[in-house]
């Protein structure tokens, strides 16, 4: 029985995100006058999709290997240690939120 509730959620899910890409390609095809077809849609979120997986899977093996059981920003930053870019944008980010953090504890 929880696998079939594991399926539902999963195919919920799956919906979710066909949606939103579609939302962001219309938007984007409405902005530069252009046409795509469902199956593109239906492309590029099967992509995204497996993307995801992949994350997923990286971010919890990198939990895993440092023996914890909760991914933190520390094994976000680690996945993204191979596009410079992102991983500044990102380090900043947690940077600043840590700080403001501090900020709020000190009061």
């Amino acid at each position: 029985m929880a696998d079939a509730s594991d399926e539902d959620v999963q195919e919920r899910l799956k919906a979710a995100l066909w949606f939103a890409v579609g939302k962001m390609v219309d938007e984007e095809t409405l902005r530069r006058n252009r046409n795509v077809t469902p199956q593109f849609i239906g492309a590029l979120t099967e992509m995204v999709w497996t993307q995801i997986e992949n994350v997923a899977t990286d971010l919890e093996s990198f939990s895993r290997h440092a023996g914890r059981s909760t991914i933190t920003t520390d094994d976000v930053l680690l996945l993204a240690r191979r596009n410079g870019d992102l991983h500044d944008i990102i380090k900043d980010f947690v940077d600043k939120e840590k700080a403001t953090k501090a900020k709020g504890k000190s009061k």
